[in-house]
């Protein structure tokens, strides 16, 4: 029997879901509230790991694309003290593929494929336990009805609410992003700083880390530890107030790192959520959760990696595994939580030794990760 299934969102994790299903021969509708493909930018680069993001394009059957598209050289990594030390300078073997890079609309891309999404289908509301099944609310005034309901939506998902009462709380950590384009020739001297793929300069309670994408497109992310409201006096759409800001809060630091944030075009404030870390809720006939929308985590590599795997582990054990279908959700659900509590405790530990007033402790904890 095939079960009337939907997964809501079409980031990586809802996507190699859904595209590990179509491979099986398996219907899915794929509910996206952005209107097109291009509707938004999806942000940096990914590293997909071996054991989880990698396993789950090998499920998809996409390894080899993802091979000729990602870069195995973003792996390299560089630090540097405030004053422009160079204190440690990490480059991949030439036949590490442990963690490669891939833009996300490069991953996007591949994993749309054949794939039929619903884009503009904005959900406001699951509701279990209706006569006709999971019913799904959107935001147009339509609604369907499925057996089963994947929330794949994200840190603010509209399905979580149909599970678990837990709501996103902000870490004290803020992210504020600017980009660089062009690099290699627009800024020659930041290229070779930031080389094949990422450069971290860490203070205290404060960082600038630069990362690179293809096309000569580079991210430049400024953390800091501050209260949700530190921008209350200042205009987040004036792009020259926030990079004055932002030098002051860097004040004393080398040029090459102030230069990240000197030459950054538009800025965008992005302010650190995570769930508690052991999320977990009462199994719902009908509605289960994965990636961000399932356990919120610091941003350090992590959650797109568990969402890929999640939706591929689900996606096979429905195409291949009990008829029941609650069966096949319990077992998931028990499986995900288990990992992903792990992870959740090594990245919320992290961004404490990131963004810390020790900023030995970044360096401490980049020692440990890193191949001697």
């Amino acid at each position: 029997m095939r079960h009337r299934i939907a997964v809501v969102g079409g980031g990586p994790g809802g996507l190699t879901f859904a595209r590990v299903l179509h491979r099986h021969g398996y219907p899915v509708a794929v509910l996206e509230r952005d209107p097109a493909p291009d509707a938004r930018p999806l942000g940096g680069t990914l590293d997909l790991h071996e054991g989880l993001g990698q396993f789950a394009l090998d499920k998809a059957g996409l390894r080899a694309e993802f091979q000729a598209l990602s870069r195995p050289e973003g792996q390299a990594m560089r630090i540097l003290d405030t004053d422009g030390t160079v204190l440690r300078d990490w480059r991949p073997r030439p036949d590490d593929r442990a963690n490669p890079e891939i833009d996300r609309g490069q991953l996007r891309d591949l994993l749309l494929g054949p794939l039929d999404v619903q884009w503009g289908r904005g959900v406001t509301q699951v509701v279990p336990g209706t006569r006709g099944g999971v019913l799904v609310q959107f935001a147009d005034g339509r609604e369907e009805t499925f057996d089963l309901v994947v929330g794949a939506d994200g840190a603010w998902s509209r399905v979580r609410p149909a599970v678990s009462p837990a709501t996103p709380h902000y870490t004290g950590v803020t992210f504020v992003e600017t980009s660089l384009d062009d690099v290699d020739t627009r800024h020659p001297d930041l290229a070779r700083l930031i080389g094949d793929g990422s450069v971290g300069v860490y203070g205290v309670n404060r960082a600038l880390v630069a990362q690179r994408n293809s096309g000569g497109h580079v991210k430049v992310y400024a953390q800091f530890r501050a209260p949700l409201d530190w921008h209350a006096n200042l205009d987040l759409a004036d792009v020259e107030a926030v990079r004055s800001n932002l030098l002051v809060l860097f004040d004393g630091w080398a040029d090459p790192a102030l230069d990240l944030v000197r030459h950054g075009s538009a800025f965008v404030h992005r302010p650190l959520y995570v769930l508690p870390v052991s999320h977990t809720w009462a199994h719902t006939s009908g509605v289960t959760l994965l990636g961000d929308a399932a356990h919120l985590m610091p941003p350090l590599g992590a959650g797109a990696n568990l969402a890929m795997r999640e939706g591929a582990e689900l996606a096979e054990s429905i195409a291949t595994g009990s008829e029941d279908l609650d069966e096949v959700v319990r077992a998931f659900e028990e499986q995900m939580w288990e990992r992903a509590g792990r992870w959740a405790a090594i990245t919320t530990a992290g961004l404490e030794r990131l963004v810390s007033p020790d900023p030995a402790e970044a360096l401490a904890l980049f020692d440990q990760v890193q191949p001697s």
